[in-house]
């Protein structure tokens, strides 16, 4: 399998098009972007946890997806998608998965994997996982690559928490490799394997996979980049080749709620949006939530189906996918003897081994360290504490931060500086 150009993080910023206003500094909850000479960078690297937000609220389209080019995809002999179940959502009624999937084959790619029968693997495996894992209440998933780097780096404590199964992706991955190579005769690396993703974080995932040496992926495509030519595609004729075989459950996963039908007799919570998964994640670590089995958790607002890399509006996308769960059913229709006996042979566990990422330490000399601390809390009762981001930073606490480690000036602060001016007119005069 071919490893491609390993991004460090999901997103770059376009430093042409970017005019430092800010807006993506004051989102980004990790606090790892500083807007420095009038332009955005990602400045705190090892904060970022793959998110999207700053991706999603620039106005300026500066910030950019990280996805796959079309060159990544060349010296393949045979090419796969293996499209997130999001593609779904993104047509009208007149266009079914089965139609969507092979308008997938219509555009280039030799096999197409429907992801969402991997979802309902996946559940089916999961309800034996609660099982044999009491003791740990509640157990959250790991679909989300963002909220994974979210845990690891905000919440080590969380980590055995972390559902130590394979993500959908990865399974459907694995399993369509190894398919076509059997069948073609083929070596993996002749094989390119390419997730249809509505986000970066996938990509990010792929080519610097959290607690793992590699992915079963060979990259990641972007949904809106793939869009066009699947609508003209879909208005050719088609055969009568049927690839979708998942029911409403794994359909279902779309919108982030796929515990409510692949766990009905679980108690689960389904958890969307950054905010509202910091609230949640916090109230885990400090004790509560011991009564809830499961935690399904997107950074996404909406869930998959409002990330950043989609076409259609995030409400319009999930009454598609309602209806098609009304279409295809609320129960799956895969053996559980089967799953559970592939369960039992590991092929259904992830291999990950998650180890806390904390973040830099002020300085490596706990001396040096604490005074560092207290130069932060005198600079802090010295800053006016609006949060305006205008210094370039996302907080006051931020800019305090900077100033001790060298990588900011007190009169960045807008405030400081008007009153530095105010005082020297006064001088003058």
């Amino acid at each position: 399998m071919k490893i491609i150009n390993p991004y460090e993080h999901s997103i770059t910023i376009d430093e042409e098009l970017c005019v430092g206003c800010v807006i993506c500094t004051l989102a980004c909850p990790a606090k790892a972007i500083r807007v420095k000479d009038e332009k955005a960078k990602l400045i705190k690297s090892g904060l970022c946890i793959d998110c999207g937000e700053c991706l999603r609220v620039c106005p300026q389209n500066a910030v950019k997806a990280m996805t796959s080019r079309e060159s990544e995809m060349q010296g393949f002999t045979v090419l796969a998608a293996l499209p997130s179940p999001v593609l779904y959502s993104q047509f009208g009624e007149m266009y079914s998965p089965n139609d969507i999937l092979l308008a997938l084959k219509k555009i280039g790619f030799d096999y197409v994997y429907d992801v969402a029968v991997s979802v309902e693997e996946v559940f089916i495996a999961l309800n034996e996982y609660l099982n044999r894992k009491k003791n740990v209440r509640p157990l959250i998933s790991n679909f989300c690559p963002a909220v994974a780097r979210l845990i690891i780096k905000n919440y080590p404590d969380l980590i055995e928490h972390i559902v130590q199964i394979e993500v959908p992706r990865e399974l459907s991955a694995r399993a369509i490799r190894k398919k076509i190579a059997e069948e073609q005769n083929l070596e993996f690396d002749d094989i390119g394997v390419f997730h249809i993703t509505p986000c970066a974080a996938k990509m990010i995932s792929i080519t610097n996979p959290v607690g793992s040496e590699r992915s079963n992926l060979d990259g990641a495509i972007a949904i809106r980049d793939i869009y066009l030519s699947l609508i003209n595609a879909l208005k050719e004729d088609g055969d009568d080749e049927i690839l979708q075989r998942s029911s409403g459950v794994g359909i279902s996963w779309a919108k982030g709620s796929a515990s409510k039908l692949g766990l009905p007799n679980r108690r689960t919570l389904s958890i969307n949006g950054i905010k509202d998964v910091v609230k949640v994640l916090d109230d885990v670590e400090s004790g509560k939530l011991r009564d809830i089995d499961y935690i399904e958790c997107s950074i996404c607002p909406g869930g998959c189906v409002g990330g950043p890399l989609v076409i259609q509006n995030k409400h319009i996308a999930a009454r598609r996918v309602e209806t098609l769960i009304e279409q295809y059913g609320s129960k799956s229709r895969l053996n559980t003897e089967q799953i559970l006996k592939r369960f039992e042979m590991d092929f259904l566990l992830t291999k990950n081994l998650w180890e806390a990422q904390a973040p830099d330490p002020l300085d490596t000399d706990l001396s040096r360290a604490l005074e560092m601390m207290n130069k932060i809390e005198e600079i802090l009762e010295i800053l006016p504490g609006k949060q305006c981001g205008a210094c370039g930073a996302p907080t006051c606490h931020s800019l305090a931060e900077d100033i001790v480690k060298g990588e900011a000036k007190l009169n960045d602060c807008v405030f400081i500086r008007n009153k530095e001016l105010e005082n020297a007119l006064k001088r003058n005069n």
